[in-house]
């Protein structure tokens, strides 16, 4: 346990953003499951705003500081493969 008022703030401090992060990294996995689902599905008609929603949710995420920016084009980069396949559009 902290001693330091310095450690006792910043134990404080990392508790906060922890939860931030968390709330953040929640927000995307559910954007990009809800994306994969609709993939699974084949609703080709919902996808398009599906896989805008999530890639702005995916770069608001590395905005935060949460992930790093090649985490994010990859992720965005891998879903849009898997989108464009279910549209038929590669093989």
């Amino acid at each position: 346990m902290a001693t330091h008022k310095s450690a006792e703030k910043r134990a404080r401090q990392t508790i906060v953003r922890n939860q931030r992060n968390r709330q953040v990294m929640s927000t995307m996995k559910t954007a990009i499951r809800k994306l994969k689902e609709a993939i699974e599905n084949k609703q080709v008609d919902q996808l398009d705003n599906l896989f805008r929603e999530t890639q702005s949710v995916i770069a608001v995420t590395r905005r935060k500081g949460v992930i790093h920016a090649n985490n994010m084009a990859r992720r965005i980069s891998r879903l849009s493969a898997q989108v464009k396949k279910a549209k038929g559009l590669t093989k």
